[in-house]
This record gives structure tokens, C-alpha cells and sequence, in this order.
């Protein structure tokens, strides 16, 4: 049986733990080669659920998930027999951080479409599974040195690895500019038949991958202020917040998108 090829089978957390020891101790007490490895097969098939969890927090950013799932797999696999039960006293705690590592090797050796530094491209995956962990508890975006406090790295690096987001993949033309729908980024490019100034269209395309780099909240305060058009009491209204705390925000917002600019950080990927 090949590693892409293991079934899926589900038990809940506490019972898959219970099988998966049992299973390994009675493979590194098995005399027989053909039994340990049927039993080693049975600890990988109790496990594969996870290693395809693992492997579904890496999905759309350029590489299929097919081949998500192989590495996987087979991480899983290399896992389950170096395994020893003399030196830990729980698998998962060390296949899942084999099986991540193993992921994050493929995406650096194949999923980037222009490449980074490599330290930047090792940190890339930490510093966003760390930016969405903080974003899916705390509801809100965490900034850059907050990030870097939860990973111990300088704050420069994972500014650095955020701005390299877009690497893996180009972005889609009908990808919206705002989680909450709208415009799209074909639709902020120039059409080569509406006359629209080529100045114009050249600069939103060096906005966009700086534009990437904001909250969500920042990107929708751009959307409602330029795309649709709203006027800052509209908008205050929209946030729940004075028209004099909108001035101000989008005065930070707009700073920051020229400081980027300006540091040669717009520059199209």
C-alpha cells in the first residue's frame, strides 16, 4: 500500500490515542517481521485523519492538494517507524511536528513562484499559522510584534515573511479586494479600451501587494472609501466610530501604504 493510498478511517481522539499505543507496543514486541508490519500499518491508518488535517491548513497557496496530502501521508509513514516508545510516550507528539516540518520542506523546495530568502521562506508558515491562530481567538489581526513574541524571532523577520505572502502564488484576477465581496483585482486593472490613464493602472498594481499586507479592517476602510465611494460619516457610522477617528485612520492607512512604496516594497511579485 502506498502512502496516498491509506483509507481514511475515524475514531475519536481518545480512542485513536489508546489504539496507537497499544499498536506500538505490541509491534516493538513482535518477533515477527510480517506482524510488526501489519501492526505498524494499522498505527498509520488509525493516524492518517491527522496527517490530513495537517496537510488541509496548507491548502490554497499553489500547490494542489493531492500532493498536500502525499507528503503527508508519507511523513506519517516515516513517522510510525522511527518512532520510539522508549524516548517519547506519545506518537503524535512526535509525528505531528514531523509531518508539519515535512510540509513546510515541499512548499520551500516547490511552491514558491518567486523565492525569498530561505530563512524568510522557513518562518513564512510559522509566522501565518501563528497571525490566524491569534486572528481566529482574538477576532482581530495581531500585529507584527506580537507575532514575533509568541515565536521568539526579531519583529524585522516576521515583517518580512507577512510581505512575502503573496510568493507562492500569483494573486487571481477575480480575487475581491475585501473579505466582504466588492471589487475584484481584474476590475481594478486598467481595460485597454476605456482609455483609463496607464499611470493609474501601473500604480494599483504596485498597491497590491502592499494593500495585502493590511488588516482586514484597513482594507475595508480603502474599500468603502475609494471603491464605494463613501464619505467618512458614512463610513464612521459603517465602524461604529467617530468621523474624526476615520480621518485619522485613514491618514495612518494611507501613510503606511506610501512608506511601503517608497522602501521598494511595492514592487510587483
Amino acid at each position: 500500500m502506498t502512502p496516498g493510498s491509506f483509507p481514511s478511517r475515524e475514531l475519536p481522539r481518545e480512542q485513536r490515542r489508546r489504539l496507537t499505543a497499544c499498536l506500538l507496543r505490541q509491534a516493538a514486541q513482535a518477533e515477527d517481521d510480517e506482524l510488526r508490519a501489519h501492526l505498524l500499518e494499522e498505527v498509520v491508518l488509525a493516524n492518517i485523519c491527522v496527517a490530513r488535517s495537517i496537510a488541509s491548513r496548507y491548502r490554497s497557496r499553489g500547490v494542489a492538494s493531492e500532493d498536500l496530502e502525499q507528503v503527508a501521508n508519507a511523513a506519517l509513514v516515516r513517522a510510525v517507524n522511527q518512532f520510539d516508545g522508549d524516548r517519547a510516550s506519545d506518537f503524535l507528539s512526535f509525528a505531528v511536528p514531523s509531518i508539519r516540518g515535512e510540509l513546510r520542506r515541499y512548499f520551500r523546495d516547490h511552491g514558491w513562484v518567486v523565492r525569498p530568502p530561505r530563512r524568510v521562506q522557513e518562518l513564512q508558515s510559522e509566522v501565518i499559522e501563528e497571525r490566524d491562530r491569534h486572528q481566529a481567538g482574538e477576532r482581530r489581526t495581531p500585529t507584527d510584534a506580537q507575532i514575533a513574541e509568541r515565536l521568539g524571532v526579531p519583529e524585522a523577520d516576521v515583517t518580512e515573511a507577512l510581505r512575502a505572502e503573496g510568493c507562492f502564488t500569483p494573486s487571481s484576477l477575480d480575487a475581491q479586494l475585501s473579505e466582504q465581496g466588492g471589487a475584484t483585482v481584474g476590475e481594478s486593472l486598467a481595460d485597454s479600451h476605456s482609455g483609463e490613464d496607464s499611470d493609474a493602472a501601473e500604480a494599483r498594481v504596485m498597491l497590491q501587494p502592499v494593500v495585502r499586507q493590511l488588516s482586514s479592517r484597513d482594507r475595508e476602510l480603502l474599500r468603502l472609501r475609494f471603491f464605494e465611494e463613501l464619505t467618512q460619516q458614512e463610513i464612521a457610522n459603517e465602524f461604529g466610530v467617530t468621523q474624526t477617528q476615520v480621518s485619522r485612520l485613514l491618514s495612518r492607512v494611507l501613510r503606511d501604504l506610501r512608506c511601503s512604496l517608497e522602501e521598494g516594497q511595492g514592487t510587483p511579485i
